[in-house]
C-alpha cells in the first residue's frame, strides 16, 4: 500500500470527513487497503466511471483521489486549468472542479469547455465560495453542482452519484464479447473464435451500436441517423443489406442479430 495511504488510514479515526481550504480535518476512516471500505467491496457500476480531480490542494487532490478510487471510480487528478485541459479525455464521466485556482480559475474553465470546446461533461464545482453570486456565477458557466468548503465526504459520493445517474453514461468499453464472437472497438475488428471476419465501416457501425445497447431495438431510420450520420439520397433499403452482408459474415453466430419485423434490428446476446 502506498505510503500515504497507509497513515491515512492509520489517523483517521472519527465519523466524517471535511475538507476546508486551507485546513484539511480527517475524522473519518478514508482509505482502508485492498478497496474494502467498511466490509464492502468496490463498486463495480462506478469502475465503468472515470472522475477528473482538479484542485491546486495536494492533500484534498490525494484525499479525494483515495476515496473516489475506494468506492470504485476510475480517477485522474490535475492541479491547475491548463493541465486539466491536457488531460480531460473523451470518457471523461464528470469532472470536481475548484473555483480558486492558480492561473485559470475554475469558472474560466468551465466556460472555455461549454462555449469554446463544445465540452458538456458534468463540472461539479468545489470551492470556498459560498455566496449567492457565486453560485449564480458557477451555474451560469456551465456547472451542473456547486459544493461549498467544508464539506463531507459523504455529501461528495452523494452528489456525484446524483450527477452520474442524470447525465452520465458508462466509460465505454474497448472489448464486448458475444458468445464465440469478439468486438474490438480500438481496432475496428470484430473476430469469430479468433478469425476476422472483415466488416466494412458501415456494417462494423451497425453492429457495434447494436452491440453497446444490447436488447434495444434500432429502428432503420436510427441507424441510418447513428450510422450515416444525415448522408442524403440513403435508404432504409440499405440498413437491410448491410445487415444481411454482417450476418453472413457472422456465419453459425448471426443469431444473436435478429430482426423485429416492423420495428427493427436489434443484437441479443
Amino acid at each position: 500500500m502506498h505510503g500515504y495511504y497507509r497513515e491515512m488510514r492509520n489517523i483517521a479515526v472519527k465519523k466524517r470527513t471535511l475538507f476546508d481550504k486551507k485546513a484539511i480535518k480527517i475524522i473519518q476512516t478514508t482509505c482502508l487497503s485492498e478497496g474494502v471500505n467498511n466490509g464492502k467491496r468496490k463498486n463495480q457500476k462506478n469502475m465503468e466511471y472515470k472522475i477528473l480531480v482538479v484542485d491546486d490542494e495536494s492533500d484534498l487532490r490525494e484525499i479525494l483521489q483515495c476515496n473516489l478510487e475506494n468506492a470504485g471510480y476510475q480517477v485522474d487528478t490535475a492541479e491547475s486549468a491548463e493541465e486539466a485541459l491536457q488531460k480531460l479525455t473523451p470518457d471523461c464521466s464528470l469532472i470536481l472542479l475548484d473555483v480558486m485556482l492558480g492561473g485559470m480559475s475554475g469558472f474560466k474553465l468551465a466556460e472555455k469547455l461549454r462555449k469554446g470546446l463544445k465540452n458538456n461533461v458534468p463540472i461539479i464545482f468545489l470551492t470556498a465560495r459560498d455566496t449567492e453570486n457565486d453560485m449564480l456565477t458557477g451555474f451560469s458557466s456551465g456547472g451542473d453542482d456547486y459544493i461549498s468548503k467544508p464539506f463531507s465526504l459523504q455529501e461528495v459520493l452523494a452528489r456525484i452519484k446524483a450527477i452520474l445517474r442524470r447525465t452520465s453514461t458508462p466509460t465505454a468499453k474497448a472489448k464486448i464479447e458475444i458468445g464465440a464472437i469478439e468486438i474490438d472497438f480500438e481496432r475496428k475488428m470484430v473476430t469469430v473464435r479468433g478469425e476476422d471476419i472483415h466488416l466494412s465501416p458501415k456494417e462494423f457501425g451497425i453492429f457495434s451500436l447494436l452491440a453497446k445497447n444490447p436488447k434495444r431495438v434500432f429502428t432503420r431510420e436510427e441507424i441510418l441517423s447513428e450510422v450515416w450520420h444525415g448522408e442524403s439520397y440513403v435508404l432504409d433499403r440499405t440498413v437491410d443489406v448491410h445487415v444481411a452482408r454482417i450476418r453472413r459474415k457472422l456465419g453459425d453466430e448471426a443469431s444473436c442479430l435478429t430482426n423485429r419485423q416492423g420495428y427493427g434490428y436489434c443484437l441479443v446476446p
